[in-house]
Formats: C-alpha cells, structure tokens, sequence
C-alpha cells in the first residue's frame, strides 16, 4: 500500500519516453476532493537546488496542493533559467489537463543532473496519466515505479493512526545523504498522503519534527542531492475536527507519519546502488539528538566501516575513527561499542580479540551497532549500506 492507502487521493505511472530504457518515467499524484490538500514539504540544502526544487517551495507558500507531478530522466538540475521555464511549463501543463491552477502542481524531477527535461514527451505523456489516476493499490504502485531511477524496486509503506491512515513511497539508491530543511509556511524524493483533516501547520510541524529527522538519517554516499524532496499531502477525506499542531491528535498523526518515514528509509538502504547489506547505527547517551545523529552518520558514511561491512570484516578500529572524527563532544573513556550485542570498545578501549559473536554479526543481511557516548538525554538510528564493487560500476558510467 502506498500513496493510495488513504481516502481523497489518486495516482499513476505511465512511459512518456523520458528514459531511454523505455520504463515509466511520469507519476501523477492527484488530491481528488472538492479543495487542494493541506500541504508541507522539506527539500534540499545543497546550494545548487533544482528548479522544480524552488518552483515547489514557491507553490507551498498557501501550505496548499491539488496534485504532484514527477518526471524521472532528467533532474532538471544545473539547468539555470531555461531549466526553471521547464519547471513553470511542466505546473501549467499539468494544471490544463487536471483543471486547476498551476500554482496548486508540485513539480519533482530526479534523473541525470544537466540536461533538460523532454517537455514535448511530458506534454504528450500527460493525459495518458490524468486517464490512468486510480484510487485502488495499483495506482499507488504505478507511481512508485514511475520515479525510480538506479533503483531496482518499488518503495512503499503505510500505517494507520485510529481512523487515519498513512501512506508513502520514496525512490532513492544513489547520492543518499539529505540533508532537508522544513520549507517556511530542502536524489532522494518521498511522497507522504494521509486522509486526517490536518491543517498546514499541522503538517508543517509533523514535517519538521518527525519527517526530517527520519529522512536526514539515511546514509548511502553520504552526497546530499540537487533534488531532495519529502511532501506530505492531507485529503482531510477521513472527515472530522480539524487536526491542530501540539494536539493529541497531531501526535497520533506524526507517530504514524514517522513509522511509515523508518519503514521506507530501511527499504531505501537495503535496495542501495551495490549493497548487500544494512547498517543500522542505534546512538544514545550524547549530548542531543543532533549531536547523536552526528555520530551515527560518521559511522554510516565512513567509507572505511561501509567496506568492513561489506567484508564481513569485525575491525572494532573503524568504529573507533569513525565516532572520534564525528566531531561531537564526549568523554572518549566512556564510550562502549557493542556489536551483535557483544562489547567489541569498552571505555575507549578496543577488544581484542574480537567477541566471536561480534565476528559473526557482521555477516548478517542487517549489521547493528550500538554505539553509547556517555549518560546525555541524545539519541538517534542512522540506517545506512556497506560499499561494494557493485556502487562503483554502477557510478562509473552513470552517465553513459
């Protein structure tokens, strides 16, 4: 189940010819109710935002949308103005076909950083997808294989709050490390629905203290993308009281917004251009929770435990490196590493030998580490990937 799970949304993915491989490459996601959704978003801090990254932070103003639209081929990055007059034609395209104004589209983009998006095929492409929108699971899953790129399957989840439901899909394998920031009422795209009659500022809140914090702990590379885009869309079809930012109802809302987040990071790792395996790094006892993520992302991203990891290797050394150059401040005798539960640092001391439950911990499909820094309230889980030949090859001739 995915974007379609809850009431108040259709969806589609088509072949509009934008990919040479001949695979879907256009996903319409559309609020079908009598006004546009509640609406928030998070996209990328890299200085060089793509333009359907600016055109949809200037459309979220309102905290309102009718539909998202993503094309995969072209990221429509590094396109200057042109690339932008692509961005505003592909919003009014959709908005004719769809009936409403072009302010209410989303646009996203994903693909080959430089080129231009094929906007005759887009053009040309569109009312196949308005005639294929579908409430039923279909629906949702032809969207989701509509903006994958390296990817090899679809991502989706869902989840449910008492009578709201929750659900998601995101695409993403190669040039993971977002680093999102809330857009004011910042490739990895997701795209969040729920039918709970939320408010903007309700979403805006859920967005910023339960999506980002989910998102900006996933690890591939460790290179924050030009197009980095999380949206959440509320149909408010599930009816009932508004849902009001710091409200019992909003925290029942974000809890479920947040499960489906985790699910969806711990499918975007595991299906990691080259990976064959999962790391998952649980951090407590920092001095807060960024400074906790700060730590799990060293250790995620560090190039030296990701091909460990990929060995099967059990060198309690690369953790050690890895936690000490996060930059964060600890006590470096207080801190333990256990890995398949087995202390493999204790007080800054590294094990020898290796536990031999540690040994074999390493050769799980997901290896987990807990790494604790001292007695501080922070916390944080960072999923990330090993590294492996197989990311090479594939980024070698990414553009060819």
């Amino acid at each position: 189940m995915s974007v379609t799970f809850p009431r108040g949304f259709r969806a589609a993915g088509v072949v509009a010819g934008l990919k040479e491989s001949g695979r879907p490459d256009l996903a319409l996601l559309v609020a079908d109710v009598d006004a546009p959704a509640a609406a928030a978003g998070a996209f990328t801090t890299n200085a060089f935002p793509a333009a359907p990254v600016t055109l949809a932070i200037e459309h979220l103003r309102g905290g309102r949308a009718r539909a998202v639209v993503v094309n995969s081929g072209q990221a429509n990055a590094g396109t200057g103005a042109p690339g932008m007059q692509d961005a505003r034609a592909t919003a009014a395209a959709v908005a004719d076909v769809l009936g409403c104004q072009p302010d209410e589209v989303l646009v996203c983009s994903t693909g080959v950083i430089g080129p231009r998006v094929r906007l005759d095929r887009l053009r040309d492409g569109l009312p196949g997808a308005a005639g294929a929108l579908s409430t039923d699971p279909g629906g949702g899953e032809a969207f989701a294989r509509a903006i994958l790129t390296t990817d090899t399957r679809a991502k989706q989840a869902s989840a449910s709050a008492g009578a709201w439901r929750v659900g998601g899909c995101v695409k993403g394998a190669g040039m993971i490390g977002p680093r999102l920031a809330p857009a004011e009422l910042g490739t990895m795209l997701a795209f969040l629905t729920t039918d709970a009659p939320a408010t903007p500022e309700a979403l805006a809140a859920i967005v910023a203290e339960r999506v980002v914090p989910a998102f900006n702990s996933v690890t591939v590379d460790a290179c924050p993308s030009t197009n980095d885009t999380v949206l959440l869309l509320a149909s408010g079809a599930a009816g009932g009281d508004a849902v009001l930012p710091g409200t019992p109802g909003a925290a029942a809302l974000g809890e479920a917004v947040a499960a489906v987040c985790e699910d969806l990071a711990r499918q975007l790792v595991a299906d990691a251009e080259g990976a064959s395996r999962v790391l998952v790094v649980h951090v407590e006892g920092a001095e807060d929770d960024e400074a906790a993520r700060a730590v799990g992302l060293a250790v995620a991203s560090s190039p030296l435990v990701k091909t460990a990891v990929a060995g099967g290797d059990p060198n309690p050394g690369r953790f050690l490196q890895a936690v000490g150059a996060s930059g964060a401040a600890f006590d470096p005798a207080g801190v333990r590493v256990l890995l398949g539960g087995e202390a493999v640092i204790e007080r800054g001391i590294v094990a020898e030998p290796v536990p031999e439950k540690a040994e074999r911990a390493m050769s799980e499909p997901e290896v987990v580490l807990r790494v604790e820094l001292g007695s501080g309230p922070g916390a944080a889980t960072v999923f990330g990937c090993d590294l492996t030949e197989g990311y090479v090859e594939i980024n070698a001739r990414y553009h060819t």
